[in-house]
């Protein structure tokens, strides 16, 4: 159990969806503590219960019929506790009480339009004239409902989109309010916490820092830390919550691997060696990254790759300090959703993380990860409570191995360095033009192919720059944000009269999914 057992708490049973950890967001968000386990985990839970005030059972992969791999523990349904099943949740809810679930003739995937049969506290001020736009994933459904349960709204194809014992607390919803495409999904949330568990706001971003200084403190004990440090923005508060926690038993290692936007190293270096006097150890490793990558052109080999070799410039600088245990790693929950699933249950594996894929299977170093169970958002108000600046805090997300995932196709210092200008041009283009902060991330990539172009008389053979640039609230779903047309004639222009190697550019106008966020 965790440090939290005392504060009242919504938990969270994880059956392997993708959308788990939004749930715990968007509840973190209303100010209310929760925790995530496994379904096959929650006997730990039931012993421990008094300070559970509501159960939500998440969505997942399986059928509920598949009794080899469902573990439902039916006690959690005689505690007396308000329980929301979402989706598989619904249909495990009603499955145990004595109602049907069937394969759907018409499988719902995507956008659907819900239809309200009866009032509930569940839906107040959800639909707007009886109706409202939702998502759905779902091949299954429930035909028939379970004893003392009545409908709340129907869809197209599910009939009973919505379901509730209002006695026993207990609701049940197909679709998925955690998701930012479902209209005003927070509102089912919300009205479930507070209106239907009663549970008073006991969460704030000041509660996790000093929770998390706590841990860190009571883990690293007299022991001495490494830092990951990359100057992004995940790895800049957790060096500045290790200093506060440690103070000088924490060295940074900033490993320049080749791969990191231009000129980032020597912003690292000022602001973490200089300004915040934190130990900070540079190493230029450019040469050996890029001889290691020579030909590569398997996007998990290149994460592996990567990877390993961080390690083992860690390992190689650990040995010169004594009495190091730890490695510390800015990993964060979506990190840790799309490499593996944080509680063990049947999430699918989507690619591995630079911070979770590519650490060998024996490590000298303990690792400490103290942002594994936060979203990006929660990350930026913790370095804010931390002192970090705006500037750092506010800086987009860059993935771990670096440009090296924003180049498909072999990796070669003339691309890195094209690339590097490339991507530096697109972004000093969005701050100029006050657009950087309503992007959840920017970036410019090198596609493996060369084009035909013209300029002036002459005929070039240069590659083409993608332009990716998503809006997000968690970037676990994501849309693409529409530029007006004058902006990106601009920047194309920009990039093409400016960079040699580069005479065409095109703009990523895809959404996550279907695919990430990332090329690779």
């Amino acid at each position: 159990m965790s440090l939290e057992d005392n504060l009242s708490k919504i938990l969270i049973v994880d059956f392997g969806s993708q959308f788990t950890q939004l749930i715990a967001r968007k509840i973190r968000e209303f100010g209310i503590y929760c925790e995530i386990t496994s379904h096959k985990k929650i006997k730990n839970h039931i012993n421990f219960h008094k300070n559970i005030k509501g159960i939500v059972l998440s969505g997942g992969p399986l059928n509920v019929y598949e009794n080899n791999k469902v573990k439902f523990n039916s006690k959690i349904l005689k505690l007396g506790i308000p329980i929301l099943g979402i989706c598989f949740g619904h249909q495990i809810i009603s499955k145990e009480l004595g109602g049907r679930v069937k394969n759907s003739k018409y499988r719902e995937f995507g956008l659907a339009e819900v239809e309200e049969v009866k009032k509930s506290i569940l839906t107040k001020n959800f639909f707007l004239k009886g109706k409202n736009n939702v998502w759905m994933s779902h091949a299954d459904q429930v035909t028939k409902l379970p004893k003392n349960f009545h409908v709340i709204a129907k869809s197209k194809n599910s009939k009973l989109c919505i379901i509730e014992n209002l006695e026993k607390k207990f609701f049940g919803i197909q679709f998925h309010p955690e998701v930012s495409h479902t209209n005003k999904g927070k509102q089912i949330l919300k009205n479930f916490v507070f209106s239907i568990c009663r549970i008073k706001r006991n969460w704030s971003s000041v509660d996790q820092k000093e929770k998390l200084i706590n841990e860190v403190r009571n883990l690293i004990g007299d022991s001495k830390v490494i830092c990951a440090l990359s100057g992004g923005v995940d790895s800049s508060v957790v060096a500045k919550l290790l200093s506060n926690a440690i103070g000088k038993k924490l060295t940074c290692i900033f490993v320049n691997t080749g791969l990191l936007r231009k000129n980032e190293e020597i912003q690292v270096v000022n602001t973490f060696k200089k300004r915040f006097k934190i130990n900070l150890i540079y190493v230029n490793a450019e040469n050996i990254f890029l001889k290691k990558l020579k030909n590569v052109t398997d996007p998990e080999k290149k994460r592996k790759i990567i990877g390993n070799l961080f390690i083992k410039i860690f390992e190689k600088y650990a040995k010169k300090i004594k009495n190091v245990k730890f490695l510390a790693q800015g990993t964060l929950y979506p990190d840790l959703i799309e490499s593996k699933s944080v509680t063990g249950s049947q999430t699918s594996k989507i690619k591995s993380h630079h911070n979770v894929g590519g650490l060998p299977k024996k490590m000298n170093l303990k690792l400490v990860e103290p942002l594994k169970y936060l979203f990006k958002d929660e990350v930026r108000k913790l370095g804010l409570e931390l002192g970090l600046n705006k500037e750092i805090i506010s800086r987009h997300p860059f993935p771990g191995p670096g440009l090296a995932i924003r180049m498909p196709g072999k990796i070669t210092k003339e691309k890195i360095k094209i690339l590097k200008e490339a991507d530096n041009y697109f972004i000093q283009s969005l701050k100029n033009n006050n657009l950087y902060d309503k992007i959840w991330q920017a970036y410019a990539a090198l596609l493996p192919v060369k084009t035909v172009g013209v300029m002036g008389d002459n005929r070039t053979y240069e590659y083409l720059c993608l332009l990716r640039a998503i809006t997000s609230e968690d970037g676990m779903t994501a849309d693409f944000y529409q530029f007006n047309k004058s902006y990106i004639q601009s920047i194309s222009n920009k990039i093409v009269n400016n960079i040699k190697g580069i005479n065409r550019v095109v703009y990523d106008i895809t959404s996550k999914p279907p695919s990430t966020i990332e090329l690779e």
